[in-house]
């Protein structure tokens, strides 16, 4: 026995109604898992960056400043003298050593002066006869007792011993070798028992007061330069600083090197010594308790320059450029024209490429500079140039 099978194509509605029912048993599926039929859930936003430039700021501050030319050399004594033998004798007696204070005048050195004794005590002997005889001559011309001629020969011989006299002094003298300046002994040459030639070198005599530094300044600074202009001589071997004062400045530049020479004194030696190496500073100008900005807050535009200080409004500190001129300049602090006024900050960490009125966002200066001494010479109100 065969069943039979009959299939019916479905109408259009019956098909419209079976895809609408699939859709709903889709949709409730999707609705029991909380997944589908949910709209996708918005992207949170993204939180716009910070657009504010991290910068340092310090304030202005009031102190002192200098204007300095530094320049190095070597320490000379004006007053430094060779003491020569004026005789070819033997030194019989040394009386002075290296390193000993004379006074001008002082006995430094005996030669030896036996036979210039003797000639001295002839040479009187002669002259006194030789006065006794003008004298009696002298008379008996008086009395048309001899002729003018005698009288004159006699006249004429007393003046040659004289002259004679003076000579053998002279020689004699020579013998006693004495300091010239007054000022210490910085060599000596010979010893007791030395044959010594004319002219040989026997000490050599320094005055330390006489101590100078003479240094070369290049032309264009020539304009800024007096006589008794305050400056500072810095030794290696030596603590602090020596004051100093222009003595000296020469009237012609020198065409090599287009400087002029300048020669500083040193009063009271202050224990400086001749040959010393040093650094001297030129003391240009002064200012005392002016307005003073770190010297990192420059910024240089071609022939310009130009600082950017903090300036606050309703969206928080932005940077302002300002247009000034340099008046004075030391190694760490300036002396601005310009519009600035006590207290008020000026940017001296970030403001490279930095624009007029661009947000910023202040730093610990500290932090920004990496060094708290820096930082520290920079905003000390009472700030020194270093010595």
């Amino acid at each position: 026995m065969k069943l039979a099978h009959t299939f019916r194509i479905p109408t259009a509605q019956a098909l419209a109604a079976m895809i609408l029912l699939s859709l709903l048993l889709v949709a409730g599926c999707a609705f029991d898992s909380g997944v589908a039929g949910e709209p996708p859930a918005p992207e949170a936003p993204t939180l716009a960056a910070d657009d504010a430039i991290p910068v340092a700021a310090l304030p202005l501050f009031r102190g002192r400043i200098e204007s300095v030319l530094r320049f190095s050399t070597n320490l000379e004594a004006e007053n430094r003298v060779d003491v020569l033998s004026e005789a070819e004798r033997h030194v019989t007696d040394l009386l002075v050593e290296e390193g000993d204070t004379v006074r001008a005048g002082q006995t430094m050195l005996l030669l030896e002066d036996e036979a210039q004794r003797t000639a001295l005590k002839r040479v009187e002997s002669q002259l006194e006869r030789s006065r006794l005889e003008y004298e009696r001559q002298k008379r008996l011309f008086e009395q048309d007792l001899i002729s003018e001629q005698a009288y004159n020969q006699a006249r004429y011989d007393l003046e040659q011993l004289e002259l004679a006299l003076e000579d053998a002094e002279r020689e004699l003298g020579y013998a006693t070798v004495t300091a010239p300046i007054s000022g210490v002994v910085t060599e000596r040459l010979i010893n007791v028992g030395d044959h010594v030639e004319t002219h040989t070198k026997l000490f050599e005599i320094v005055d330390f007061d006489s101590i100078v530094a003479r240094v070369f300044v290049p032309e264009r600074q020539l304009a800024g330069l007096f006589v008794g202009q305050p400056a500072r001589v810095l030794a290696q071997s030596l603590a602090g600083s020596r004051d100093a004062a222009i003595e000296r400045i020469s009237p012609v530049v020198d065409p090599q090197s287009g400087t002029v020479k300048v020669t500083l004194g040193i009063p009271g030696n202050q224990g400086l010594l001749p040959g010393m190496y040093v650094e001297v500073d030129l003391v240009a100008a002064a200012l005392e308790d002016t307005l003073l900005a770190p010297k990192r807050a420059l910024v240089y535009d071609q022939e310009q320059v130009f600082v950017f200080r903090v300036a606050q409004d309703d969206d928080g500190p932005r940077a302002e450029r300002l247009l000034v001129r340099i008046l004075i300049e030391s190694e760490d602090v300036v002396h601005l024209e310009g519009d600035l006024a006590d207290g008020e900050r000026l940017i001296v960490a970030g403001q490279a490429g930095l624009k007029d009125g661009a947000r910023i966002r202040l730093l610990d200066p500290r932090e920004a500079l990496g060094s708290g001494a820096e930082l520290g010479a920079a905003s000390t109100p009472t700030y020194q140039p270093a010595s």
